[in-house]
């Protein structure tokens, strides 16, 4: 087996030529895609074997790829998932973290906390959905561990100077200086882009929202000035977050055109088109829609995949656990002291 791997329908992809040279190496096989998927997956291309030969399909998707003349596959089961679980962690942390970080300044804030129970309830479900997100991303990390190692993919998600190519040409066919749109492969450059910035985004946000978590524990390592930094950093990374989820996820994937492949498995052929125009010429030439690996071969590396990360997977899991849970965080809000006490207008004179 050659270290670089190929693509498994043997077919060679076209180059593309969108008014700028681009570089010589032919451009990353995709498989079909989604204009910006905020929880994507590390979605990759096939590593073949000179032997190969076709797996048995693994789900219904699979089993049905090519089966559809007007939509061609985009996620199978495993990344729709994912996208499920960051979509809904995600908002139910942007609701209750928000009227947090505005309840001293603003009316509708301090309403939306009373409409959820109140403030500590708020706080609760806020670390639980928390919790739940940083599940997800272990997820991730564990099911990209597997494509990589088991189906011998290649990260379809890491940035490539055609990337560079692609965004340039699209501007100056935005601007209308050159004809032909960019032809662009399964993850474009802006799903890289979105991607990417969930993955810092998600970063900064579980290291200081630990630390306002377990603020004993953090000053006992670090400054206590870290405190109202990591405050400031979280607030202003979740703002940023949600503004980027409202103006570019959501306008590109449900206002510019219904885009259903996260919820449906499949992309239509005139956003394919459109899109990810060189995953479609290769998924028409007869290039295979999901990676193929011999039987064997895929036999020997799940048993050896499943019983590491089985391992690890418990290692981790209990790791979390304790970290969510190991300082008692104060939850419940302290109650009001201060009272009114009568104070004369006049200034008593001196004796």
């Amino acid at each position: 087996m050659t270290n670089e791997p190929t693509e498994p329908s043997g077919t060679t992809e076209p180059t593309e030529t969108t008014g700028m040279t681009e570089p010589s190496e032919t451009p990353e096989m995709p498989e079909a895609a989604e204009p910006s998927a905020a929880a994507e997956t590390l979605e990759t291309t096939d590593a073949a074997e000179p032997s190969e030969v076709a797996e048995t399909p693994e789900t219904a998707d699979e089993q049905e790829a090519g089966a559809r003349p007007d939509a061609y596959p985009r996620f199978r089961l495993g990344a729709r998932i994912e996208h499920f679980i960051t979509m809904t962690s995600f908002t139910v942390l942007a609701i209750t973290g928000l009227p947090q970080m505005y309840s001293l300044t603003s009316p509708i804030a301090r309403g939306m906390i009373e409409f959820m129970g109140s403030i500590q309830q708020v706080r609760l479900i806020h670390r639980y959905a928390a919790f739940a997100l940083v599940l997800g991303s272990v997820y991730h990390v564990f099911t990209s561990v597997y494509r990589l190692y088991v189906k011998r993919e290649r990260p379809r998600m890491m940035p490539t100077v055609k990337d560079l190519y692609d965004a340039i040409n699209m501007l100056r066919y935005n601007l209308g200086l050159i004809d032909e749109h960019p032809k662009m492969p399964k993850f474009n450059f802006g799903e890289k882009v979105e991607y990417w910035a969930l993955v810092w985004g998600t970063a900064v946000m579980t290291i200081t929202g630990f630390m306002l978590w377990n603020p004993i524990a953090t000053t006992k390592l670090l400054p206590g000035s870290i405190i109202p930094a990591a405050l400031a950093a979280h607030g202003g990374e979740a703002l940023l977050a949600v503004l980027a989820i409202i103006i570019w996820h959501m306008y590109n994937v449900h206002i510019k055109v219904f885009n259903p492949s996260m919820f449906t498995g499949w992309l239509p052929r005139d956003q394919m088109e459109e899109e990810h125009a060189l995953e479609l010429e290769r998924l028409e030439a007869g290039g295979d829609p999901w990676p193929v690996v011999p039987a064997p071969e895929l036999g020997r590396r799940r048993r050896i995949y499943f019983a590491v990360s089985f391992v690890v997977g418990a290692v981790v899991l209990a790791a979390l656990i304790w970290l969510f849970t190991f300082e008692e965080t104060a939850i419940e809000v302290v109650p009001q002291v201060t009272r009114e006490v009568f104070s004369p207008l006049n200034a008593t004179p001196a004796p």
